[in-house]
């Protein structure tokens, strides 16, 4: 039984199981972060940002003053990131759905502000999921009135839509029926319109309220809210365009008041008004990850996370983020393809130092400080040095190949001299030794190809990690790191051929 669970429980079944647990970890962990930080896959995805300004002005009455302003609340459609009130002399309390401002007798006319900033209106539908209100009181008709309502009723059957939409198009038709004209008021608003269609449905048992908001889009000139309707049809709230029937929340609206309440009440003043302002900004979804994990009560575990350091450690980390990916494809490039390069990770700290020189720049500086380190130790080993002495006077030959080359390239205005300076000395050095080495006991051809594969082995590490859309993948999601750790552990129990073995060994397999 033993023997038995021993063969089972080999060192690759077991890391695949931890391969297969971290993946199920990194997924939920991808989840959170998307569902309640807003993180995204895409760098510097732009998050839109209104600032909502409402302005209120009266003339007080020389009596106490009371204001009440029906104000948005965080739906689904759109979540609240600031509120704010400019109000000299009021005291203020801000509530779930409205704001109330109290002062004592003031004198001249009075303009009092709130501010709001919104963020996520972009997967608002429009249909708001509620207990069934109770059932509309039935209007009360005359005689005639009921007659035409019933009339009126009849001929909505013949529109397209359901039953809203039916009535809303029936008396936005052009011209109207003779039966609409006589139901309706000489000068009718669109809140007589909404009030009107209001009655029709409750006569047929349909709850239906009326609710205001505005555009998001900003105009030179304030704008006063727009008016639509709310009706209960098939167990939801399911919002209506006043104008032409259309369902739906429309893109970039906001709602600001539902049902009976009122808009704006003032007590102790007259001749209110009030009216609508809105300003645009751009940010990034993952500039507002702390402010979501807030509004989502998780401020804690953000807190706890790296994402909350300061901006020189983020971008530190960054870097970290991006190196297991790198040392995969190193693992990969010498372990299944089967490419021999200069040392483990020499090519990983080359394609860093491309990072910092560039590309085209980098690679001309690593061929001329190869060349001629070459050349340079071909002379010192004539010389018979010990292994220690004939390195540190490599490095010293190295030092002195990047003074030569930044002179060499500021006096032909290039920066192909100042970018040498970001390679590795010490390793450039062994490097050079390696190759050395190579080349006397394995020939040229052998030392060359090692090179060449090293370069290659770089120019794969350096499209990883000079592509933004990886690194930000890497960072924003790291727990990817530990599912990367347990796929290279896994390659490390492959002892099959690796791919250049299989041309090497082809006539075994006649």
């Amino acid at each position: 039984m033993l023997k038995r669970l021993k063969k089972l429980f080999t060192i690759r079944f077991v890391l695949t199981l931890f391969l297969i647990a971290s993946c199920i970890f990194a997924g939920y962990r991808i989840y959170y972060k998307v569902h309640y930080w807003g993180f995204s896959f895409v760098p510097h995805e732009k998050t839109n940002i209104w600032t909502i300004e409402a302005n209120v002005s009266f003339m007080p009455t020389g009596d106490d003053i009371k204001i009440s302003l029906a104000k948005p609340k965080s739906s689904e459609e759109y979540k609240i990131l600031d509120e704010d009130i400019v109000a000299k002399g009021y005291q203020s309390e801000i509530t779930d759905g409205r704001v109330v401002l109290t002062s004592s007798p003031k004198e001249g006319p009075q303009n009092v502000y709130y501010r709001i900033l919104l963020f996520d209106n972009t997967s608002g539908k429009g249909k708001i999921q509620a207990d069934a209100p109770q059932k509309p009181k039935k209007p009360v008709f005359s005689v005639q009135q009921e007659q035409t309502a019933q009339e009126l009723l009849s001929l909505a059957k013949k529109q397209n839509g359901d039953s809203v939409q039916q009535l809303i198009r029936l008396f936005n038709q052009n011209p109207p029926e003779p039966t609409v004209v006589a139901f309706l008021p000489q000068s009718k608003t669109p809140k007589d319109l909404a009030q009107i269609i209001s009655d029709l449905l409750a006569y047929q048992g349909i709850p239906s309220r009326l609710a205001r908001g505005i555009k998001l889009q900003e105009e030179k000139t304030s704008m006063s809210p727009d008016l639509m309707l709310e009706a209960y049809m098939k167990g939801r709230w399911k919002l209506y365009d006043l104008s032409n029937g259309q369902v739906g929340l429309p893109k970039d609206f906001i709602i600001i008041q539902r049902g009976g309440n009122s808009l704006l009440d003032i007590m102790g003043g007259t001749d209110s008004s009030i009216k609508f302002s809105v300003l645009k900004s751009v940010t990034t979804s993952f500039n507002l990850a702390g402010k979501r994990a807030k509004l989502a009560n998780e401020q804690s575990a953000f807190d706890s996370s790296i994402y909350n350091l300061p901006i020189l450690q983020q971008n530190t980390i960054k870097w970290l983020m991006i190196f297991p990916l790198a040392i995969l494809v190193i693992a990969v490039v010498r372990n299944v393809i089967g490419l021999s390069t200069m040392g483990t990770f020499t090519p990983m700290l080359i394609a860093m130092a491309l990072v910092k020189t560039g590309l085209i720049p980098g690679l001309i500086c690593f061929v001329i400080m190869m060349v001629l380190g070459l050349f340079i130790r071909a002379l010192f080993s004539r010389l018979n040095l010990l292994l220690v002495p004939r390195i540190s006077a490599v490095v010293v030959c190295v030092i002195l190949m990047i003074q030569y080359l930044t002179i060499f390239g500021y006096q032909l205005g290039s920066e192909i001299g100042s970018s040498a300076m970001f390679f590795p000395i010490i390793i450039m050095a062994w490097v050079i030794e390696r190759a050395s080495i190579t080349w006397e006991e394995d020939g040229a051809f052998n030392s060359c190809r090692e090179i060449v594969f090293s370069v290659i082995a770089a120019l794969a590490t350096y499209a990883i990690i000079c592509n933004d859309t990886i690194r930000y993948i890497m960072f924003a999601f790291n727990e990817l790191n530990l599912v990367l750790l347990f796929i290279i552990m896994l390659l490390g129990t492959y002892t099959g051929y690796r791919l250049t073995e299989l041309k090497r060994f082809r006539p075994l397999v006649k």
